[in-house]
């Protein structure tokens, strides 16, 4: 089977990568792909000039290909309806619809559901004007979190330690539209939640939820959780917090009632659903829904797994994912992902920066290095093109060496202002791992 991954980041190069393990791949082509998505596996791994935006195109190009399943890797196709123009020319897509992608790509529309379906998340108000805003947070006393309605690229989101904090968050979304046009018509204001984030993601088709393992994503720029929210810094599976009691109160209060609530709606989920959870003293709280594989979680979590990926997109789509009910394998040793960004990431930052040692760094053992935001330029060297650069991702009997194994890596890598954060993982240290 050929196969097409849809995007250009280090969530679309581990995606890659894991489709051509399978004996039943074909070729991978990924468009538009980075520097890292050629090759891989069997040499399947092709890159393609492909604007996930223009939907014709990618029709257009399975046609030509044959392909057999198409793999959306980021919201922004999703959320202006991919799926649907694939679907409509009989190719086969993993995702869901542009109508169930809501689910991300508004809050507004989130928060709406959540509340009418009981799913546990933090108190918000909606705010469709600057001075209502202001005006709210004004009557508030608990420290607040401002969220920009849309799509955001994992940056709309600003923690707040107090009033006059919230009240700049509106102006930098609603007034002066630092996140795009139209992204902050509404925010959302919510009581800021405190505890251990956790990432949950699961296969979502037809009645049947699969939870994947779990993970444990870095938000914040610097270590120690300091700086501002990013798309993530790093993460790492499995994450010891992660209870049993704590997973199945996740797939009975958050999964399950979603899928309903949106079965009611009228427009079913078929995909991957991400839960972003708080683990609060109360219990576990959602701070947002994402609607595909997060990043940089899926690099440290396809390391681990060890059934055909490609057999369980294939039984989403084709929804007989009940099939594979208790017979995912995975690997018990830790995965790590440690992000290596631009200087200036998640604000300006240069591209063009030329990187050395990925190499070196890729023939070490249990080391994958995931491309991100990365090109070639005309002298065919691989240089910096986004604001997280890279994913070093890597394995170990324990957490600790999942680590060491990760950041032995990381000393062979060299580009001008590369920065990361030094203490990914770290957390999992202190938590004894539960079976």
């Amino acid at each position: 089977m050929k196969l097409l991954v849809i995007g250009r980041g280090g969530r679309e190069h581990a995606l890659a990568w894991k489709l051509a393990c399978s004996s039943r791949a074909e070729k991978v082509f990924v468009g538009p792909g980075n520097a890292g998505t050629i090759g891989g596996p069997g040499g399947k791994i092709i890159p393609a000039k492909l604007d996930p935006l223009d939907f014709q195109a990618c029709v257009a190009f399975c046609k030509a290909e044959s392909i057999g399943l198409v793999v959306v890797g980021p919201e922004d196709p999703l959320a202006a309806g991919i799926v649907d123009a694939l679907e409509s020319e009989k190719i086969r897509v993993f995702g869901p619809s542009k109508a169930a992608a809501q689910l991300e790509a508004s809050k507004v529309f989130s928060k709406s559901l959540m509340r009418e379906a009981l799913v546990p998340t933090a108190d918000f108000q909606v705010c469709d004007h600057p001075q209502i805003a202001r005006t709210y947070i004004d009557s508030q006393i608990e420290p607040l979190v401002i969220k920009a309605d849309g799509l955001a690229a994992g940056k709309g989101v600003i923690v707040c330690d107090n009033a006059e904090q919230a009240r700049r968050a509106v102006d930098r979304i609603m007034v002066r539209e630092e996140f795009g046009k139209g992204v902050g018509r509404q925010v959302v204001i919510e009581r800021r939640l405190q505890g251990q984030e956790l990432s949950v993601l699961a296969l979502v088709s037809g009645r049947c939820v699969m939870r994947l393992e779990a993970a444990q994503d870095h938000k914040a720029a610097f270590d120690g959780d300091k700086g501002p929210n990013t798309g993530g810094m790093g993460a790492y599976s499995p994450a010891p917090i992660a209870t049993p009691e704590i997973l199945e109160k996740i797939d009975e209060e958050v999964f399950i009632p979603t899928i309903h609530a949106m079965k009611r709606r009228k427009s079913p989920y078929k995909g991957c659903l991400y839960a972003g959870m708080m683990l609060c003293p109360q219990g576990p709280k959602v701070l947002e829904f994402n609607c595909r594989l997060g990043d940089p979680e899926t690099q440290p979590v396809l390391m681990r797994l060890k059934t055909d990926l490609l057999d369980l997109l294939e039984a989403v789509v084709d929804e007989r994912l009940e099939e594979f009910a208790d017979k995912v394998a995975w690997d018990p040793r830790p995965a790590i992902c440690v992000v290596l960004a631009a200087q200036g990431y998640p604000g300006s930052y240069q591209k063009g920066t030329p990187i050395h040692g990925l190499e070196a760094a890729s023939k070490l053992p249990d080391v994958q290095v995931f491309h991100a935001g990365t090109a070639r330029n005309a002298r065919d060297e691989v240089v910096t093109d986004g604001g997280r650069v890279l994913g070093v991702t890597a394995m170990g009997d324990t957490i600790e060496l999942a680590r060491k194994n990760a950041y032995e890596a990381i000393k062979l890598i060299k580009f001008t202002g590369m920065q990361f954060r030094a203490d990914i993982g770290s957390k999992a240290l202190a938590t004894p791992r539960s079976n």
